[in-house]
This record gives structure tokens, sequence and C-alpha cells, in this order.
């Protein structure tokens, strides 16, 4: 098992992320002595869900440790009960949820400040270590299991089946599960590009209003997200879509259809670039930075991949993935720059060539990746 750099807090905590990203193993190594219930088990589901006091007999008086309720969003009724053993008996929880979707829109009680919540994504290149190989991690992802077995092809194929699509049809989160099979693989098209609602429903033959609930859902279960456009002081006239992402690029592609049209760049370019935004997110998420994570482009279609902007500054990335850099891969960054001079800029790429350039730092992507937390805590590499 890989050592996670996320690290439990002393107080209650939500621990929020997408199914498979290893939310349990990290537990049972972070809180070995803890009680566990696990709402996917049918018997605790339906125990809690019918009558949640039944949580207060079912932790023993003498307990002292940790409490762990795993997929919490399955009984949101329970928080009333976590609310109150928290005032009147002390205890800790740690409280899973691979879903935000039933605890935000059912007003369930989050505990009011009491618990605080931390976010877990798929490994990223500075937990593999050593093991991080960019190929492989283009083609399969970061899921945990897709990181360790042998076959991590057939793992994915089975997680877009069991979990993107049954699941959520079990869940009765959609009325038709081929209209939603669809709309994913609509959606796979978008992946990286700034989002065109109307393009997206003609493509799956659904109204544009289906195909944004049908975002939304994504959203909620943690399995995409959209990234927006930078345009604070903006001099120019700026694009006004965000851009979509699935939030592991293994995921991505074994939704992504795929046949002799398809040009390697289609698939490999919003793969690298699904890649960088995961890692991104897990090391702002995880080290609490304070980013927000926005993407640059000009009505006229000059676009830089990512811009980072926090109190820590303002980082701009291009991302190419092919290994050489020409001079007008820098074209972008260098307007960016012009617009924003107090800007750190880099052009990430899959070669190995380092150097800089009219104030881009060339990178390649493989050292940037194993050495973000340096690049986002300072700015530097």
């Amino acid at each position: 098992m890989y050592s996670r750099l996320l690290k439990p807090p002393k107080r209650s905590f939500f621990l929020f992320g997408p199914r498979g990203t290893g939310k349990t193993a990290w537990l049972q190594q972070q809180l070995p002595k803890a009680l566990t219930f696990d709402l996917l088990h049918a018997d605790a589901f339906h125990r809690f869900a019918a009558a949640p006091e039944r949580l207060r007999d079912a932790i023993p008086d003498d307990h002292t440790d940790w409490v762990v309720i795993d997929e919490v969003q399955r009984a949101p009724a329970l928080l009333d009960e976590v609310h109150a053993l928290i005032e009147r008996r002390k205890l800790r929880f740690a409280l899973t949820g691979s879903s935000a979707r039933k605890l935000r829109r059912g007003g369930a009680n989050l505990l009011a400040g009491r618990a605080r919540t931390l976010h877990m994504h798929p490994l990223s290149a500075i937990e593999l270590g050593g093991d991080f190989d960019l190929g492989r991690s283009l083609r399969f992802g970061c899921l945990p299991f897709a990181c360790t077995t042998d076959d991590p092809a057939a793992f994915l194929r089975d997680y877009v089946v069991t979990y993107l699509r049954e699941e959520v049809m079990q869940e009765g989160l959609v009325r038709s599960m081929p209209t939603f099979s669809r709309f994913l693989e609509a959606a796979s098209f978008s992946q990286g590009a700034p989002l065109n609602m109307s393009a997206v429903a003609r493509d799956c033959a659904v109204s544009a209003k289906l195909a944004e609930s049908h975002f939304v859902l994504l959203e909620d279960l943690l399995l995409a997200t959209r990234v927006p456009v930078f345009a604070r002081r903006a001099k120019r006239r700026m694009a006004s879509h965000p851009k979509f992402y699935f939030f592991d690029c293994g995921v991505y592609r074994a939704v992504r259809p795929r046949g002799p049209l398809d040009s390697p760049e289609e698939i490999d370019g919003p793969a690298l670039e699904t890649l960088f935004l995961a890692n991104v997110r897990a090391i702002n998420d995880t080290h609490e930075l304070g980013y927000q994570i926005h993407y640059w482009r000009t009505a006229t279609g000059v676009e830089v991949d990512f811009v980072l902007y926090g109190e820590r500054g303002l980082l701009a990335f291009e991302i190419k993935r092919h290994g050489r850099v020409r001079d007008d891969d820098l074209a972008p960054l260098q307007m960016f720059g012009e617009e924003y001079p107090v800007a750190k800029r880099f052009l990430l790429h899959a070669g190995k060539e380092r150097r800089h350039q009219a104030g881009v730092d060339i990178v390649p992507m493989q050292h940037a990746l194993l050495n973000l937390d340096e690049l986002l805590r300072t700015g530097k590499l």
C-alpha cells in the first residue's frame, strides 16, 4: 500500500472522494483501532437508515477511540446522531463519502463546523515515488488498484460498468441507463475542452437541460470537475465556458470511445492535462494551499491550459504531449505574461528537455509532477 500525503486531523472530519481512491484503506492504516460501520453493507445500511438512533447503542460506553462511518451519504439522518455524540460523549468521527449530492441537496446536518472536510484523490506522482511512470499513468490513470493490478485495463472497464453506470442506476439518480451511457461517451469528447452544452445534448439526443443535470450529477459524485475561465482584471475579451474533466485520466480513457479515425493527439492531449490537474488538485487540497484552479482563453482562441491563483501567487501552465518544444508553443504563455507580468509561467511537456526561454520555464512533465509540492509552494522548480 502506498503511503498517502493526507494525514488525519485531531478532531472529527469528513473525507470525500470518488470510489476507488483508497479512502477505506487509508482509514484502516491511519485509525487501526477505530470502530467501523460500513453503509455499503446492506445490514448496516438498513439498520441505521430505519432508526438512526441505533448508532448510540452500537458504540460501547467504554469506547474512546475513533468511530468510522463509511459512505455516510447513504443515511444522512445519521449525522444528527453523530452531532449529538460529539457533543455529549466527545467522540471523534471519520465520515467518508463518495457523493456530496444527498448531503447538500437533502439539507443534512454537516455538524456546524465541528468536523473538518478533507478530500481523497487518485494517487499523486509524489505518493507513487519511484514507481511513478508517466506512460503508464497516462494510459491507466492513478487509482490505487489501477496502479497495483496486473490488468489495469480490465479494472477500469469494470469500474465504468459497475460504478459509472450500474451504481448510478441503482441509486435512482437517472431514469434511463442507455441515455446516461450515451451521455458519458458524449461527455468524454469534451474532456479538456470548453464545454458546449448544446453540442453534448445533441450528440446524446437529449435536451440541454437534461445534459446539464447529468454534468451536475458527475460533479456531485466527485467524478468530474469544471474549470472556469480566469478573467481577473482582463484587458482582452475572454471566453465564458468552463472546461470539463473526468477526475482521472484512466477513467476518461475507459469511457472515451475510440477507433481508426481518432488521432493520438485527440486522446493523449486531454489525458496529459487530466493527469496534471489530478495531481494539482491532490496537492492543493492535501496541503490546503488555497489555489483556485482556472484556465485562460481569449475570445480569439488563445489558451493557457491552467492558471492557479491564490495568496501564494499566480502560476500559469501550458501542457504539451509531444517531447519537442517549438517557439510557437510559448506564444500563449507569452501573451498571458504580457497581461499578467507577475505570473510565473511553465510549459510542461512529455520529453526530457529543460530550459528557460522568454520568461517561461520549460520542464519535463515527469519532473514537474514528482516535484509539484515544491512548485506549488514556492513557484520554483
